[in-house]
Parts: structure tokens; C-alpha cells; sequence
């Protein structure tokens, strides 16, 4: 009986030390996530407060900027897992993408190369200008901006489907992002679009079943998802180094996105879904 009673002080004893290293490690982990996530949406920050659009095409790349900036400062301050943390530097790392895209359409250097958002891959990207009709309407499709497509999307997955990376003469996707499902064009519309495009290696079924390029889709997403998760694995956004520019130029070292700035929608909520100031999974 002695024995026994001893046992099972051991045992509590354990699993009271256990449960409290578990309870270290997940608060640490949550912290790390937290501060990387920071850094990239203070990156995100300096850009949108310091560029000022030229046209209709870096407008709009801004403007989108803004949002997942407005959205990943609200999923942080809510983010009480490091999932949650890494959901909301997925959003920060899309704006980026848009403040690149911004840029190029401003005809500035658009800095470094980002990360590969989750989905990225298996989406594609517009390799070729196109144009079709369809439903009583123009639209285009381009691999830069142009006067006839200033809207861009980086690349990834809207309410479960592939959307490949490029410049549209409208956000085609958006009734998908707005009412979470595809509507029954959907289908017809991407295989007029982007039928044979080498950038986009699947058809309209890999469309509609949500599946892109196939493996690739499937294992750059886990993978893009862990790399998020794990704050340590994350690609360097800081760009403090020989590949900057300064403030006067809406440059990528400003002042306001350096460390230290107390800036606060695949995986994210805008990655391919809506931007809210949730942690869901889902450009505009």
C-alpha cells in the first residue's frame, strides 16, 4: 500500500512539472510567433503610410495593402495561439505582395523577393496577356499592370479554388470572397481565361475541385503553413541590409517600419478570403 501511495506521488509530481514545461513552452511559442509576426506587419506599415499611389493600378495595390495591414493588426492583438499569430503574418506577408505589386506599377524597384504565401504555388500566375467576353462583359488578364488591369491578386485560394497570381481588368474572384462560394460561371469563366496559360498548369477541374496543380498545391501549403507557424523558420522580412532604399522613395527602410514602431484577412482571413480582422482561413 506504501508503495503504491508513493507511486502515485510520483506520478502527480511528473505530471504537475510536465504540464508546466508544456504550459512554458506553448507561452514562449505563442510570444515568438508574436514578435515575428510584429515585425512583418511594421514592415507592412512603413510601406502603406510612407508610398503614395500614381495611378489607378498602385492606388489600388495600396489600397488592398492596407486592408491586410488593418487586418493582420487585429488578428495579432486577438492571437492567443501561435497559429492564430502566424494567420496574422500570413496576412501581413500579402500586403507585402501588394506593396510590390504597387511599386512595380509605380515603376520603382519593388524590393526583395517575399516569401511564397500558402496556396501561392498551386494557383499559378498569368504568364500571357489575355481578353474574353464572357456574360455581357470584357475581361483581361496580364502578367503586369496595365491601364485595362490595375486590380492584382498575389496568388492563392478564394473560398476553396485556386486563383492564379497576376493583373485583372476586374477582381473576378470577389463575389466568391463575399459570399464565401463560387458561383455557377465560376467554372466556364476560368477556362475562358486561363485555358492553355503556361503560368497555370491545371484545368477548369482542377479549378472546381479546389485542387490547382495538385501535389505541388497540397504540399507547398503544408509546408508554407508550417514555415508560418514556426517563427524561427520564417523568411527574413526585414530588409535592413544592402538590398534597401530610404524613406524619401517609400523605401523599404523607412523610419516607420524599422523594429521598434508600435504598429499593431489558404491561412490567413485575405489570403484568398475575406479581410476581416479575424484569424479564418481565406485577396479581394
Amino acid at each position: 500500500m506504501e508503495f503504491v501511495l508513493i507511486l502515485i506521488v510520483i506520478v502527480a509530481i511528473g505530471f504537475f512539472l510536465f504540464s508546466r514545461q508544456s504550459k512554458a513552452n506553448k507561452a514562449a511559442a505563442l510570444a515568438n510567433a508574436k514578435a515575428d509576426a510584429r515585425r512583418v506587419i511594421e514592415m507592412l506599415g512603413g510601406q502603406v503610410f510612407n508610398l503614395t499611389g500614381t495611378d489607378e493600378a498602385s492606388r489600388q495595390a495600396l489600397a488592398d495593402a492596407s486592408e491586410r495591414y488593418n487586418a493582420a493588426a487585429s488578428q495579432i492583438e486577438q492571437a492567443t495561439t501561435a497559429q492564430q499569430a502566424a494567420f496574422a503574418k500570413q496576412s501581413a506577408m500579402e500586403g507585402l505582395y501588394y506593396v510590390r505589386a504597387a511599386r512595380t506599377a509605380m515603376g520603382i524597384d519593388p524590393g526583395p523577393p517575399l516569401q511564397q504565401l500558402a496556396g501561392q504555388r498551386g494557383a499559378g500566375e498569368v504568364t500571357e496577356d489575355r481578353r474574353i467576353q464572357f456574360d455581357g462583359r470584357q475581361i483581361q488578364a496580364s502578367p503586369g499592370p496595365t491601364a485595362a488591369t490595375p486590380n492584382y491578386y498575389p496568388g492563392g485560394r478564394v473560398a476553396g479554388r485556386p486563383v492564379p497570381e497576376g493583373w485583372y481588368s476586374e477582381p473576378w474572384w470577389k463575389p466568391a470572397l463575399v459570399a464565401g462560394a463560387w458561383g455557377v460561371g465560376s467554372v466556364l469563366l476560368f477556362d475562358a481565361l486561363f485555358d492553355g496559360m503556361h503560368g497555370v498548369s491545371y484545368g477548369a477541374s482542377g479549378f472546381e475541385s479546389g485542387y490547382g496543380s495538385g501535389f505541388d498545391q497540397g504540399y507547398q501549403q503544408g509546408l508554407d503553413q508550417s514555415q508560418f507557424a514556426d517563427s524561427g523558420q520564417g523568411q527574413d522580412v526585414s530588409w535592413n541590409d544592402s538590398n534597401g532604399w530610404d524613406a524619401g522613395s517609400g523605401g523599404w527602410d523607412s523610419g516607420s517600419s524599422d523594429s521598434g514602431s508600435s504598429c499593431g484577412g489558404g491561412g490567413s482571413s485575405c489570403g484568398g478570403g475575406g479581410c476581416g480582422g479575424g484569424c479564418g482561413g481565406g485577396g479581394d
